[in-house]
């Protein structure tokens, strides 16, 4: 598979889009589903197609909820042969809003969401009032949809080597980038207070943990980054691989510039950047790795 060009400014109208448009989809999941450790119960899943929700369960039925990125549009499946479909077009944030609820009712599913946007770092516009964000470029969401199913198939293969706790590989809404962590399960007894419970949850134990974002304000281009919480002393300064990669102090973690290693055998530089920081944050920390390494 090609790795596509994916430059930020490009897309950024359409990127700011989507990302609400996600987050209406996640929010959804996060509604009809039982919390598990660190919220993965929130994370979408990488389809051939797009992005997708876990099976729903409502009123004794499932039901799932597709963004397709390929054919551009919103599908709705339920377990009983029902389908509704919306296209992805340019729509404001509001309508898409309304359409899906009411795709969703029209398969006799209601479910409410907090309609605030979150982990946003532009216009935090409640999704029934924003008819600022209505962009949707066709060609730039296949490009990220290429873009993800490049960086989830690494990120499977990394995930396979690893035998202790680890996270699926999925895609996080609230912030917009494809993620897998792998535990040492060790529980953090430290940490400085967190803000939410979200985040109480997420790093309530020793994490290394690698992903792919498309860029936002902070970072303003794509990237995969690879950070280790708590960070141990040195991990700044580590040796890792391919030469492209580098220490991101605003940020915490090590980047990797997608637009630097995209044409030139981008999954094997990809997989050398999550092991060489992986096993960097684990040496440093401490990690039993003999005993949570596939030999």
């Amino acid at each position: 598979m090609t790795w596509p060009a994916l430059p930020l400014d490009a897309w950024r109208p359409t990127r700011e889009t989507l990302h609400r448009y996600a987050q209406i989809v996640g929010k959804i999941q996060l509604a009809l589903t039982p919390v598990v450790n660190h919220y993965w119960n929130v994370m979408l899943r990488v389809t051939a197609r797009g992005l997708a929700t876990s099976p729903l369960r409502h009123d004794g039925r499932s039901f799932d909820i597709e963004l397709d990125l390929v054919e551009h549009r919103v599908v709705v499946r339920t377990s009983d042969a029902q389908q509704r479909t919306l296209e992805l077009a340019p729509r404001a944030v509001a309508d898409f809003y309304r359409e899906l609820l009411d795709a969703l009712a029209a398969v006799g599913v209601a479910v409410a969401i907090n309609d605030r946007p979150v982990e946003i770092m532009t216009e935090l516009i409640p999704y029934a009032e924003d008819r600022q964000h209505a962009a949707y470029d066709r060609d730039y969401a296949t490009r990220f949809q290429h873009a993800l199913c490049g960086a989830a198939a690494v990120f499977e293969e990394f995930r396979a080597r690893f035998l202790g706790k680890c996270s699926p590989v999925g895609f996080f809404w609230g912030t917009f980038d494809l993620a897998v962590a792998r535990y040492s399960g060790r529980r953090i007894t430290d940490a400085p207070p967190a803000k939410t419970r979200m985040e109480r949850e997420g790093y309530s134990h020793e994490v290394s943990e690698v992903g792919f974002w498309p860029g936002d304000t902070r970072y303003p281009q794509p990237a995969f980054y690879a950070l280790h919480y708590p960070a141990p002393e040195g991990f700044a300064a580590a040796a890792i691989a391919p030469a492209e990669a580098h220490w991101e102090a605003a940020s915490n973690c090590f980047v990797l510039p997608y637009e630097q290693i995209r044409e030139r055998d981008p999954a094997a530089q990809v997989l050398a950047f999550c092991q060489s920081t992986y096993e960097a944050g684990a040496t440093l920390a401490g990690w039993n790795r003999s005993e949570l390494e596939r030999g």
